[in-house]
């Protein structure tokens, strides 16, 4: 076996061009799109993308094997034939008789022609080439539009310092292509003792040739499979996710409101019995739903009736209590009291009845706002100057902070005056006194109020059901100011109609806040508060989601 010099590596396939960042990223959204959207595209582009991955091994695998095959081949095949020929130019050389320039230049043309002769099938030529420039009576020949540049100099060097046969792969230019090739060489020797490097290049084109042909071919065949497998993917994937897309379908025309909608069953598989769940699901839903809206409608039309047929005798009960309460100075001090109790109640009485009556009509969709140009300060000024009595009583001090560049608004008077009227009324009862603060702030899009007391405070789960109907923090604590339990339902529900929200925050010991945020303008936006709760801090609030509060 011929000593080796180190073989070249051939060269690596040149890569596609990479698209355009801007076609890329466009592309990417599209795909990311449909990827988080489709259960069937996701499917489909999974099998394909694992596939192609498992394509692309085999195929390089393949490719591996077939062109170290060939190239093992024909290496063998050419180093037996470069072997032979080398010995056999090297001994014309040595057993010559030439003994001047013309003989030794006609020597080296005689024995070099077998390197060109037709005896050969494979495509290759010859470098002769003197390792010193000087007393050479044979320049460098060469063959086949070859020139000495081919010749590595690691495989120059090793065939002038070594004795035997090297061969080293190399790259060959033909018709402006890079082909490869491997050149063998051997030191030789001429008249008159000149050392040279005579070295034979065999072309590895149609080696090359047959690999891209196979490279065509696997190609090919991949992407045939490819689409034979993603018709298969998308074929099975609809089969099983069309009922399940299907299905998701339904059940969203279910939950918004469509009781009627079914799902279509066919056959009697897995899909089918999913199907067949699924309706009775459905049936049996609806009937449940129908059987609560039909309570609830009773519910709400019985509290309606009750509330408007004990207006009569209220009425005249009222009147009778009115004439007593009017007289109690002429009765004993047992009668005096009893009917001053008779006519507390009576009053409380009226509130509740009035309160049942706008909370019925909020459960049946008849609360119709009233919008008009309104001043929020002037409606804050309004609630203080009605609750006075009460403010005065509780020995409270109220300051009132605006730092609202504009308080107007479009917005129902009335039901925003009742809503603030319920804070302040409940700050005073249960702010023991301590100083209450009332702040008015804004945004370009909102307003919001919020009313501070000093008193006894409430826990995280007391200001998460302070809106709850007739739900009081201590049962047991007297109320001193009446009320019917209802007020901040109901005051939550004119929130509700003006587009805003109502929070409360609360803490033992430290009081309590109630904040009302609204819109300019009814069915506005009014997701953030201008004010942190409590008024102060450092906390940014947003419209509650599951809950019309939000604690701390």
């Amino acid at each position: 076996m011929a000593d080796r010099a180190t073989p070249a590596e051939a060269p690596a396939p040149a890569q596609a061009a990479a698209p355009s960042s801007r076609t890329s990223r466009r592309s990417r959204r599209g795909v990311r799109g449909r990827w988080d959207r489709s259960l069937q595209f996701r499917t489909v582009l999974s099998t394909l993308l694992l596939c192609a991955i498992a394509f692309v091994g085999i195929g390089a695998y393949l490719s591996h094997q077939i062109a170290g095959a060939l190239y093992t081949e024909r290496l063998r095949q050419f180093e037996s034939e470069a072997s032979k020929s080398l010995t056999q130019v090297d001994v014309s050389f040595t057993n010559s008789s030439a003994n001047d320039r013309g003989s030794t230049e006609e020597l080296a043309q005689d024995a070099t022609g077998i390197f060109t002769s037709a005896e050969s099938e494979q495509q290759r030529g010859f470098v002769l080439e003197p390792f010193s420039t000087s007393n050479n009576w044979v320049s460098t020949r060469t063959s086949r539009d070859l020139t000495p540049s081919v010749i590595p100099a690691s495989l120059k060097e090793a065939v002038s310092k070594g004795s035997g046969q090297y061969y080293q792969a190399i790259t060959i230019e033909k018709d402006g292509r890079e082909i490869p090739a491997i050149a063998f060489g051997q030191k030789v020797r001429l008249p008159p003792n000149n050392e040279y490097g005579l070295y034979v290049v065999y072309s590895m084109e149609s080696i090359q040739s047959t690999l891209d042909v196979i490279h065509n071919v696997l190609w090919g065949a991949g992407l045939l499979m490819l689409g034979v497998v993603g018709v298969i993917a998308w074929t099975v994937t609809k089969s099983v996710v069309g009922p399940v897309s299907h299905a998701a379908n339904v059940s969203e025309k279910l939950a918004g409101g469509d009781l009627q909608e079914r799902i279509q069953v066919r056959g009697s598989d897995e899909i089918a019995r999913l199907g067949t769940s699924f309706n009775y699901m459905a049936e049996t839903l609806q009937r449940q739903i129908n059987e609560l809206a039909n309570l609830s409608q009773m519910q709400q039309r019985f509290v309606s009736d009750v509330s408007h047929e004990l207006r009569t005798p209220l009425t005249t009960v009222r009147m009778a209590a009115e004439v007593l309460y009017t007289a109690r100075g002429d009765f004993d001090p047992i009668n005096q009291r009893s009917t001053e109790l008779l006519y507390d109640q009576v009053e409380r009485f009226d509130v509740l009845l009035a309160d049942l009556l706008e909370i019925s009509r909020y459960d049946a969709g008849a609360a119709v706002l009233e919008p008009e140009n309104a001043d929020l300060a002037k409606i804050v000024q309004q609630v203080l100057d009605g609750t006075r009595p009460l403010i005065e009583g509780s020995g409270s001090a109220v300051t009132v902070a605006v730092t609202a560049e504009d308080t107007t608004l479009e917005a129902d008077p009335r039901r925003i005056e009742r809503i603030l009227r319920n804070f302040v009324i409940n700050a005073i009862e249960h702010g023991e006194g301590e100083p209450i603060e009332i702040h008015i702030a804004d945004s370009p899009q909102t307003l919001a109020v919020c009313v501070r007391d000093h008193g006894m405070g409430m826990t995280l789960e007391d200001a998460q059901r302070v809106f709850d109907r007739f739900w009081r923090a201590d049962p047991a604590r007297a109320r001193k100011t009446g009320g019917s339990g209802l007020g901040l339902s109901i005051a939550t529900e004119d929130a509700r109609l003006h587009g805003g929200w109502l929070t409360a925050w609360g803490e033992p010991g430290k009081g309590s806040a109630f904040l009302l945020v609204v819109p300019r303008e009814p069915g506005g936006e009014a997701d953030q508060s201008p004010l942190a709760l409590p008024p102060g801090s450092d906390r940014v609030l947003t419209r509650p989601r599951l809950i019309p509060l939000e604690g701390t």
